[in-house]
């Protein structure tokens, strides 16, 4: 897009901002997005636009029951592989993710806040913008509300790549049975390999011999072996699979850190809504809620147990620290007060599962 097109000057820009407001939509630009527009955004989109959204400037749509739209421009976070060829254009500045609430679609308020993000894009010296990886639907969209025209067509998937995997699991393998399935009916891009399970009882390794799965039972006695020894025999058990990538699906066991640097392209699932500042100690909410950042085995139960309202689902890269690695998707769980846990816990696999297949095609996006 030609970010000197007369609809993008300053007094066009602050006619429709000013009839939002009378409106009683609110428009607010900020620089940096806030950490509970961010919550926000995955709870109402889903997918990974928070991450992208989290490093650069956002114009935010809010009424009176809260945030309804956003488009965020200058983002400078993940980068995918199809914008290698547009990440030394001199003078392109990057614009979204965006979208509006479901309970809001209708009223022009993207329109609105992409021409908005548009001209603060051009206020920060840019000439151009780039919208990237839009899906053809929304070309004829952004022409008719930006003026936009196609500048390169990518294949996402890379022609059907597939990635070789080997899951780790220690349980009863549900999201192992969800990324399984996945695979097999080209949803995700991936090849499951091997399954590598520690306990006999573990219903993935059930699941893996119905699959037809190559599987590994890695079992430790704490009596009889030291730490240290059965790490190097779970190292071992991985590395002849031969994986591209790892995903650690319900795995109940901390791996070393010779183990991380073995294998760097490995995914932890972890059933609590992690910061994405994994230094961070404190996740906000949708609602402005600041909670702990509910790390280790127990975060599920420690989350309930705070009686806030709030729990949650998030992929990241496993690290030397526990629960402290990059995130690749995430996704916040609504509590109701009095609600069944047995209802509670499939509503939260359910949101893993979707978490888990975000975060696949998110790391495949990444990959050079």
């Amino acid at each position: 897009m030609d970010l000197g097109a007369p609809r993008f000057d300053q007094p066009a820009i602050h006619h429709e901002l000013e009839a939002l407001d009378r409106a009683g939509v609110r428009p607010l630009r900020e620089h940096r997005t806030p950490e509970r527009i961010l919550a926000w955004i995955d709870e109402e989109f889903g997918g990974t636009a928070s991450l992208e959204a989290a490093s650069g400037g956002i114009w935010i749509a809010e009424d009176d029951a809260g945030p309804v739209a956003f488009v965020a421009y200058d983002t400078r976070g993940p980068r995918y592989h199809w914008l290698e060829t547009w990440s030394h254009e001199a003078g392109v500045g990057i614009f979204g993710p965006g979208g509006v609430a479901r309970r809001a679609r209708g009223r022009d308020l993207g329109a609105v806040l992409t021409r908005a993000a548009l001209f603060s894009l051009r206020e920060r010296g840019y000439r151009r913008a780039l919208i990237p990886a839009v899906p053809s639907v929304l070309g004829p969209y952004f022409k008719h509300v930006a003026g936009a025209a196609v500048a390169e067509t990518v294949d996402a998937g890379r022609g059907g790549r597939r990635w070789r995997t080997t899951v780790l699991a220690s349980g009863h393998g549900g999201n192992f049975q969800a990324v399984l399935d996945g695979a097999r009916a080209a949803e995700l891009p991936l090849e499951i390999a091997a399954l590598v399970a520690n306990r006999p009882a573990a219903f993935a390794l059930e699941r893996a011999a119905t699959a037809g799965v190559p599987a590994a039972l890695v079992t430790w006695n704490r009596r009889d072996e030291s730490r240290d020894a059965y790490d190097a025999r779970v190292l071992e058990a991985v590395a002849r699979t031969e994986p591209e990538l790892l995903l650690l699906l319900g795995w109940m066991h901390v791996l070393p850190p010779q183990f991380v640097a073995r294998f760097p392209e490995a995914l932890n699932l972890h059933p609590a809504f992690l910061p994405l500042d994994p230094d961070l100690d404190v996740v906000t909410m949708p609602d402005g809620t600041p909670l702990p950042a509910y790390r280790g085995a127990h975060a599920f139960d420690e989350a309930l147990a705070a009686g806030l309202g709030w729990s949650g689902a998030s992929v990241h890269r496993l690290g030397a620290a526990v629960d402290r690695g990059d995130l690749f998707a995430r996704a916040p769980l609504r509590i109701s007060a009095g609600e069944d846990r047995v209802a509670l816990e499939g509503r939260l696999h359910d949101l893993e599962r979707q978490v888990v297949a975000t975060a696949v095609r998110h790391w495949s996006y990444l990959q050079a």
